[in-house]
């Protein structure tokens, strides 16, 4: 399938992108999509409009769009575990597929569930702090949000506790009273270890289990490890996975934070979205171009990472939530059929926030031998009145993205700057919860349809399960009451009881 694409990028390594760019002055018009809020400039990316125009063929020989109509409609499209993937079932009505209709109805359910907890929760003036503890999916997204959009005069403060080590937790508790705080507890199976022990030591501290709360989709498990009744249970799905999760009752942290209505509007932004991914040709269509980009810089030009930035200190997490959701969907070696693929797959993402990391690892960017693609996120229309400061934020943006692609020659080579450095430039026109939901789409449906074109699984993870198995076994080695099969591990055991017997 990728055959085409290696002759095109030997063609287009021996033609600097500065040149691309002043050949074609209409690139920065016609290579740039508008979809409702969000705009994004493809312009400075390496590839011309023959290349460009080879991607779309290979979005057509894919199917791309019969891909999108499989996921929106409930098919089994997580084939390794013969389940759907129907996040976008929690967010809107888009399909008239059986399964993404009784799906709908069960998150709408689940909705008004939601929306009556959080104003009970509302409304009980002792409650003024919420703890959400979870990990992976059940955490970094709606943590995510919450950063992202809270307010400096929100109802109820929200603090989230995900790490096992309990440093963590002990550093939330610490500035909190028990009787003004609400646990949330999120877990899918209610037997992730780390949820579990943050959760009672949760318990414990609260001294009062009616002011804790889960989101499961093992309800007798909630029951019989914490105590949790029924009635303070919100529902999860298999048809959900983690990392796609905040659209359901996961986002109860983020719904207590913003209020119900911002919630809403999130779920409202998504399915906006979701509408033009799936309806929308591929010339035209943001999600598949976003993809093609990403898979023309892994595949055919060869680069093994992608960096990320957003100029919006709201927007501070997205590297880490961008991080789990490609490397955690598209880390894979094997195709959907078993087979081993035939091209790298994910990059290794990562990313910081501007204007702070320009003054890490921009060095590398624009001077190191490795050349990384980047994405810059900025937010147009700022929601503080110190427009001198959003109008430096919003010239380091443009700036930086400018000197990347262009570069600057000197004698010196020292001082030189190569420039060929390719970017893709996402604005928001504000952050706000509906434009904040056409974001997380996009990378959202970006990613799976870079599965689709990879051929492999977007939605399983068994690479998470295989270290948490090994550290299960290894407990009894580190209570010194058995001895660890592997050589170096045993010996590192040793050196551990040494300093801590």
């Amino acid at each position: 399938m990728f055959s085409h694409l290696a002759a095109e990028a030997e063609r287009l390594k021996t033609i600097p992108l500065q040149q691309l760019m002043r050949q074609d002055p209409q690139r920065a018009q016609d290579f740039a999509l508008r979809v409702g809020p969000l705009y994004a400039n493809f312009a400075r990316q390496h590839y011309d409009r023959q290349a460009l125009d080879m991607l779309f063929r290979l979005a057509a020989k894919a199917e791309l769009g019969a891909a999108m109509q499989r996921l929106v409609d409930g098919e089994a499209v997580n084939v390794s575990e013969q389940r759907a993937a129907l996040h976008t079932a929690l967010r809107g009505d888009i399909s008239a597929a059986q399964a993404a209709q009784a799906a709908h109805r069960e998150a709408q359910a689940a909705l008004a569930r939601m929306q009556a907890l959080v104003a009970a929760i509302h409304a009980d003036e002792r409650i003024t702090d919420v703890v959400s503890i979870g990990i992976g999916g059940s955490d970094l997204g709606p943590r995510m949000v919450v950063d992202a959009l809270q307010k400096t005069h929100a109802r109820l403060r929200v603090h989230f506790v995900s790490n096992a080590d309990a440093a963590a937790i002990s550093r939330v508790l610490a500035g909190l009273k028990p009787e003004n705080t609400l646990g949330i507890v999120i877990s899918k199976s209610f037997g992730t270890q780390e949820t579990l022990l943050n959760g009672r030591i949760l318990r414990d501290w609260l001294e009062d289990d009616t002011r804790l709360y889960a989101v499961t989709a093992n309800q007798s498990r909630a029951a019989d490890e914490l105590g949790i009744a029924p009635e303070r249970i919100l529902p999860m799905w298999d048809w959900v996975g983690g990392r796609y999760s905040l659209w359901s009752a996961v986002g109860l942290p983020i719904a207590l934070a913003l209020g119900m209505p911002a919630f809403v509007e999130l779920l409202k932004g998504a399915s906006a979205f979701d509408a033009h991914a799936l309806g929308t040709p591929v010339a035209e269509n943001l999600a598949m171009r976003h993809a093609l980009t990403a898979v023309w810089n892994r595949q055919a030009m060869g680069a093994a990472t992608q960096a990320v930035m957003p100029y919006d200190q709201r927007l501070a997490l997205m590297p880490a939530y961008l991080q789990q959701l490609t490397m955690e969907s598209l880390g894979k070696c094997v195709r959907c059929d078993g087979q081993p693929v035939e091209a790298n797959t994910s990059p290794v993402w990562w990313g910081g926030v501007g204007s702070d990391c320009q003054h890490s690892f921009f060095q590398a960017l624009h001077q190191g031998s490795e050349i990384v693609p980047c994405d810059f996120i900025g937010v147009i229309r700022p929601d503080h009145g110190f427009a001198e400061n959003h109008q430096l934020l919003l010239c380091n943006l443009l700036a930086q993205s400018q000197a990347l692609a262009n570069g600057k020659p000197c004698d010196d080579p020292h001082r030189a700057y190569p420039g060929g450095r390719p970017s893709t430039l996402l604005m928001l026109d504000r952050l706000d919860a509906f434009a904040l939901g056409h974001l997380l789409a996009l990378y959202e449906h970006s990613v799976y349809l870079q599965a689709v074109l990879w051929g492999i699984n977007a939605f399983d993870q068994f690479g998470v399960e295989l270290g948490k198995q090994v550290a299960s076994a290894l407990l009894p080695a580190l209570r010194g009451e058995s001895v660890a099969e592997d050589a170096v591990t045993a010996a590192l055991i040793g050196q551990i009881r040494s300093i801590d017997s």
